[in-house]
């Protein structure tokens, strides 16, 4: 199945929904109008659908390897990811100073989307090392920066995140690996670590590991938790490389999707000790940590758009072309291609809705990164700042979780030849699934969604959001279209919904946790189908706008029927979601952990 980017769309959130104007006014991103943008994006599409998307298949029927301790990506990896690199596609929003094209972040998620639509094996390495790009900007001492940022941004070495454990997942305080003194911020390092995305590979020639380890003597628990760089290969004082570290992948996991993908065991120090560098402070690294795990959040949730959109395309295209049955209306005496019958429609406007509600989300909350990060008001900056971290766990949480959804209704559009791996339709499922896993759990996000960004403010910043989603409701008024009439209806009943929670959880946190956490992720998932209606909300208005200008006015209209649907269907699940949440934590834990 062939894979075209939805550049359409992706320039009207920038244009209407993310606020280019803003970016535009940023120091460094004056030059980063809507041409400039419109370029860069069909250059991206042009190179994902040519070169990375039919590898995509392949990936799955022919993963990575590990032979005679060296691990072989797919056949076709390895040129492809030179072309990647070469062509500039790792470097879109890092900074010039290091190699990069210094572009908003924006641009970078959008061409995100599409590399990873095209092959989310593949573009999982991107992913790790822009991880640890952030991380080194972050908290790097200038050495290392000017020693591994330039070839990070480059794609001439990559990283990783290395954090996991066999006895140690998501409670980090269990981590294990020791790192022993050496002076001058060198250490041995010794332990093993688990799920290693891209711990080993044959696509550069080098990879920087950045990983969790304790110095002997450090405070019990997360407190004394620090992160070490760990280079494959040692580099020499004058950037060259040197000799291979004491690290080496034992093993790679069989999974259930992103098959070539190599997920590795990493063992380091069993010769010695694997040479690294302290980056930042000792006993800090659980802050340095969150620096990476939030930049990959993000890609996850951005992960979840893609693969959605990838499984809508294909379903769509199959919706065309599978002749079976007459219309139900009579309107054909002889059978139809399956997108003319209501279920089928439904099923496709269920999946474009979520992916589209979704999408906006994603690069409006690219947009309050750049403005939380480079606002010359420190107010705005703030606020942006707050508006970014408090949508990162409905990015993270919910764009996965809505991806699985998507994925399994593509399956079922195709019908039993869904369920055939031979159509394809299945790769997408498999590959989703880790989403909502990998980088935090739905149940994580959902703790922190409660936790940190609603108890913690007294929800104080969950009604600010409700406030201005009312400012929305208002400018949805002012249109006398049946569209807007519907979406102002479920908007304002879903905002109701979500601020009776928002009084519940805040009422329910500090006082019976249990009752707010049994109903975490049912929040989280009302959280998230609010804010993507708010932005289909949003573009509705924007579409009719252009609509009355003449501009583009069958995919305007599209625009406009799509935050329709999304409002009568999903939205109208909010008080659904309340009585749950309110009504149901009793239910949740009624049963003893003994007696199941």
């Amino acid at each position: 199945m062939d894979y075209t980017a939805p550049l359409k769309d992706m320039l009207f959130n920038i244009e209407h929904l993310a606020g280019l104007d803003s970016i535009v006014q940023l120091d460094g991103f004056e030059d980063a109008g809507i041409e400039t943008i419109d370029a860069v994006l069909a250059q991206c599409a042009k190179f994902n659908q040519e070169v990375i998307a039919p590898l995509n298949a392949q990936g799955d029927r022919d993963p990575a390897v590990l032979v005679d301790g060296c691990v072989k990506t797919t056949p076709g990896f390895r040129e492809a990811f030179k072309q990647f690199a070469d062509a500039g596609w790792l470097s879109v929003q890092h900074p010039v100073e290091f190699g990069g094209q210094g572009l908003p972040s924006v641009v970078g998620t959008a061409c995100s989307e599409m590399a990873n639509a095209a092959n989310l094996s593949f573009s999982l390495s991107a992913l790790l090392t822009d991880s640890a790009i952030a991380a080194l900007m972050s908290v790097g001492d200038e050495k290392m920066k000017q020693t591994y940022l330039h070839k990070l941004v480059s794609g001439q070495w990559t990283g990783t995140m290395t954090l996991t454990e066999p006895q140690a997942g998501s409670d980090l305080s269990l981590i294990r690996t020791r790192a022993e003194p050496q002076g001058e911020g060198r250490y041995k390092l010794f332990g093993t670590k688990i799920f290693i995305t891209y711990g080993d590979h044959d696509l550069a020639e080098n990879i920087i590991h950045l990983m969790l380890a304790r110095i002997p003597g450090a405070p019990a628990g997360v407190k004394g938790i620090s992160m070490f760089l760990v280079p494959k290969i040692l580099v020499r004082e004058d950037g060259s490389l040197g000799e291979r570290n004491d690290v080496h992948a034992v093993s790679l996991e069989h999974k259930l999707g992103i098959k070539a993908s190599p997920t590795a065991v990493m063992q380091y120090g069993d010769n010695g000790g694997a040479t690294g560098f302290l980056i930042g402070e000792e006993n800090r690294g659980l802050e340095y940590m969150f620096m990476m795990m939030n930049s990959a959040r993000f890609t996850v949730g951005v992960q979840g758009v893609a693969i959605a959109e990838r499984a809508y395309q294909q379903a769509l295209a199959y919706a065309r072309e599978r002749i079976q049955s007459r219309a139900i209306d009579g309107s054909s005496l002889s059978s139809v291609a399956i997108i003319h019958h209501p279920d089928v429609r439904r099923m496709l406007m269920d999946m474009r809705s979520r992916i589209e509600g979704c999408r906006a989300m994603v690069m409006v909350a690219a947009t309050a990164n750049d403005l939380g990060q480079r606002h010359i008001d420190a107010t705005i900056k703030q606020a942006q700042h707050e508006y970014y971290e408090f949508l990162l766990p409905l990015i993270k949480g919910y764009c996965t979780e809505m991806s699985l959804y998507v994925t399994s209704l593509g399956i079922q559009v195709h019908g039993g030849m869904g369920f055939i791996e031979e159509t394809g339709a299945a790769q997408y499922y498999r590959d989703a699934r880790i989403l909502p896993i990998y980088e935090g759990t739905t149940a994580i996000q959902a703790n922190d969604l409660v936790g940190r960004k609603t108890v913690r403010d007294g929800g104080a910043f969950a009604r600010s959001i409700a406030g201005q989603i009312e400012e929305t409701e208002a400018q949805l008024g002012q249109l006398d279209i049946q569209a807007a009439r519907s979406v102002l209806h479920a908007l304002g009943v879903a905002r109701k919904a979500f601020l009776k929670v928002v009084d519940y959880m805040v009422s329910k946190g500090s006082v019976a946790p249990n009752s707010a956490y049994a109903g975490s992720v049912a929040y989280l998932m009302m959280a998230g189908e609010l804010v993507a209606g708010w932005q289909l909300a949003r573009g509705l208005i924007s579409a009719h706008r252009c609509m009355e200008r003449g501009i583009d006015t069958n995919f305007m209209q599209s625009k406009i029927s799509t935050a329709q649907y999304f409002a009568e269907h999903i939205l109208t699940l909010a008080p659904a979601h309340c009585d749950r949440i309110i009504g149901g934590a009793e239910s949740v834990m009624a049963i003893l952990p003994e007696d199941f």
